[in-house]
C-alpha cells in the first residue's frame, strides 16, 4: 500500500548530522535547518487533476550513496561517453548517483571568472554568490512541502556562474548516471548568467537500472540577468518505479532571453513544474517540451510563462505521445500581469494517443490582466492522422514505418532545439525505444 503523504517521518538531527559528516558548508547546513523547521507546517503542491495522497515522495533507502569517480574522459562509463560531444564540449560535469565523479572546465573560462562546481563545494567556495541566488528568486524554500524536503535532503547538483559580459561558446554539460536502485536523487542546479553574458547548458539524467523504488526531487533555478542569454537543454530518462518531482524555474531580466528545450522521457510517475518569470522589459522565453509516456505512468506537467515586463514575449510548445495505459495532464499557462503592456503570450499543446487505454488532457490557459497585448493558444488531443498515414503508405511505405515517420515528425521541433548533437541523437534513440518498441 502506498504511503500517505502526511505519514512520513524525517529525523532532523540525522539530516544535519549527515550533512556535517559530509563536510557540507555552514551555508548549506543553515538552509537545511531552515527547511526542517518549516516542513511540517507546509502544504503539498496541488497539481491540477492529480491527487498526490497516494504518492510516496518521502521514503528514502539511502540518503547518500558513495559511487565511483573518474580521472579522465576515457575512464567514464560508455553510457556517459555516448552522451558527450568530446571534440566540442570542453566543460563537463559528471555525477555518479550522488557522487561528484568528474569535472572538466577549460582554463579560458576559469581565467574569466566562470564558476562550474558541484553545488555542495560551491556553497563553501563561493558562499556569497550561492547565498544570494539559492532559492531566493526562483523557487522558495517555504513554497510547499516538496521544496522544503528537497532543501533538507539535497545531495547533489551543480552551480554555474557566468560573470558580466562573458560569452561561453562551448556548451556546459552535466550528466547524472543513476545505477544504484536504492539511490534517491535530490539534485539542485543553480545557474546565474550575469549581465550581458551568454551560456548554453545541457543536462542528462540517465538510469542504468530497470527499476528503482526511490525518489527524485530535482530543482533547477536559472537567473538570466539584464541582456543575458541562456539556452537550457535537458533529456531526462530515469527508470520505472521512481516517484518524481521536477521543478525548473527561470527568472529573466531586461532584454534577456531564456530558452528551454526539454525531453521529458522518465519512465516513472512524475509531477513536473516549469515556470518562467519574465521580469524585465523586452524579456523573452521560448519553451519547447516533448513528453513520451508508456506503461501505467501518471504524468502531470504544468508549464507557465508569467509576464511582468513590458514588451515581453513568451511562447510555449508542448508535444506529447502516450501509449499503453499512460495518462498525462498538460497545463499550459500564459499570464500577462497588469503593467506588462505590449506583451505576447502564445502556446501550443498537442498530444498523440497510440492506444485505446492511453489518456491525454491538454489545457491551455490564458490569464490576461492588461489590455494592449497579444495572446493565443492551440490544443489538440487525438490519434495519428490517418490521412498522413495513407499518404505515406500510398508511396510504398509500410504502416509501421509510416507511423514511425509521423511520430518523429511530430516530436522533432523539440529534438532539433537541443544544442548538442550527441544529446539530440540520445533523445531520438529514447523516442524509438519508448514509442516504437512493443
Amino acid at each position: 500500500m502506498a504511503t500517505e503523504v502526511n505519514e512520513y517521518v524525517i529525523n532532523a538531527d540525522e539530516v544535519i548530522s549527515r550533512a556535517e559528516s559530509r563536510g557540507e558548508s555552514e551555508l548549506l547546513i543553515s538552509k537545511k535547518k531552515e527547511a526542517l523547521e518549516q516542513i511540517e507546517s507546509l502544504d503539498m503542491p496541488k497539481p491540477d487533476k492529480t491527487k498526490l495522497n497516494k504518492w510516496d515522495f518521502f521514503t528514502v533507502s539511502q540518503p547518500v550513496t558513495d559511487s565511483a569517480t573518474y580521472g579522465s574522459l576515457e575512464e567514464l562509463p560508455e553510457a556517459v561517453k555516448s552522451l558527450l560531444d568530446i571534440e566540442h564540449t570542453k566543460n563537463i560535469y559528471v555525477q555518479h548517483n550522488n557522487t561528484p565523479a568528474y569535472l572538466q572546465v577549460s582554463d579560458e573560462l576559469l581565467d574569466q571568472g566562470v564558476v562550474i562546481e558541484n553545488i555542495i563545494e560551491a556553497s563553501a567556495n563561493h558562499p556569497e554568490l550561492v547565498e544570494k541566488y539559492f532559492m531566493t528568486e526562483g523557487v522558495k524554500i517555504d513554497e510547499h512541502k516538496l521544496a522544503a524536503y528537497h532543501t533538507a535532503m539535497l545531495n547533489g547538483g551543480l552551480f554555474v556562474y557566468v560573470p558580466k559580459n562573458v560569452q561561453i561558446e562551448d556548451p556546459v554539460q552535466m550528466v547524472v548516471l543513476h545505477d544504484d536502485e536504492k539511490t534517491s536523487l535530490f539534485n539542485h542546479v543553480l545557474i546565474v548568467a550575469d549581465e550581458g553574458s551568454e551560456l548554453t547548458y545541457v543536462e542528462n539524467y540517465l538510469s542504468n537500472v530497470d527499476r528503482s523504488n526511490e525518489q527524485f526531487n530535482i530543482i533547477s533555478e536559472v537567473i538570466a540577468k539584464d541582456n543575458a542569454k541562456v539556452n537550457y537543454g535537458a533529456v531526462d530518462f530515469l527508470s520505472e518505479g521512481f516517484t518524481g518531482y521536477v521543478n525548473r524555474r527561470g527568472v529573466v531580466g531586461r532584454d534577456a532571453t531564456l530558452d528551454w528545450a526539454l525531453g521529458l522521457m522518465n519512465d516513472s510517475n512524475v509531477i513536473n513544474d516549469n515556470t518562467t518569470y519574465l521580469m524585465g522589459d523586452n524579456s523573452v522565453s521560448n519553451l519547447k517540451t516533448v513528453v513520451v509516456g508508456r506503461g501505467e505512468q501518471t504524468l502531470n506537467f504544468t508549464t507557465q510563462i508569467i509576464h511582468y515586463g513590458k514588451d515581453s514575449s513568451g511562447h510555449i510548445l508542448k508535444h506529447g505521445v502516450m501509449k499503453d495505459s499512460a495518462s498525462s495532464i498538460f497545463n499550459g499557462v500564459g499570464h500577462i500581469k497588469h503593467g506588462a503592456t505590449r506583451s505576447d503570450a502564445q502556446q501550443e499543446s498537442r498530444v498523440l494517443m497510440l492506444s485505446e487505454k492511453a489518456r491525454g488532457d491538454a489545457n491551455p490557459i490564458l490569464l490576461i490582466d492588461e489590455d494592449d497585448v497579444t495572446a493565443g493558444h492551440a490544443a489538440s488531443v487525438g490519434r495519428v492522422d490517418p490521412i498522413q498515414l495513407f499518404y505515406l503508405m500510398s508511396r510504398g511505405i509500410s504502416q509501421k514505418e509510416a507511423e514511425r515517420l509521423v511520430i518523429h515528425g511530430f516530436l522533432d521541433p523539440v529534438v532539433r532545439a537541443l544544442p548538442i548533437e550527441s544529446v539530440k541523437n540520445q533523445l531520438r534513440e529514447v523516442i524509438e525505444l519508448k514509442v516504437l518498441s512493443k
